[in-house]
């Protein structure tokens, strides 16, 4: 019990670090450090991405909401009697005899 003791405490006290073969041990925090920072980096990276999904997903749905409103201003405009009103004002009116159908006939020319 006493040897696994004396382990934990060399670790504790960072003994591993300055031993003879501490180079090993360097290398390896240095691997750890590197791969620590690399996933707190790709971390990061993924927050930015999903916040910026998010506010493309708000622009895309009030620009929607735009083109449902753009629509439907359009569509009123070109009812017939908004029509009827706006020709009014410039001074004409809608015909009162209905058109008449002009058919024409082929004639074969000798």
């Amino acid at each position: 019990m006493s040897k696994i003791k004396k382990n934990i405490y060399d670790i504790l006290k960072g003994n591993f670090l300055i031993s003879k073969n501490s180079l090993k041990n360097w290398r390896f925090l240095v691997f750890i450090v590197i791969l620590m920072l690399l996933m707190i980096s790709s971390a990061h990276y993924a927050d930015r991405q999903v916040l910026e999904i998010a506010k493309l997903n708000k622009e895309i749905k009030e620009l929607k909401a735009e083109f449902v409103d753009t629509r439907s201003v359009a569509m009123k405009i070109k009812l017939e009697s908004n029509i009827k009103n706006k020709v009014k004002e410039l001074g004409l009116e809608p015909s009162e005899n209905p058109p008449e159908i002009i058919k024409v006939t082929s004639k074969s020319i000798k």
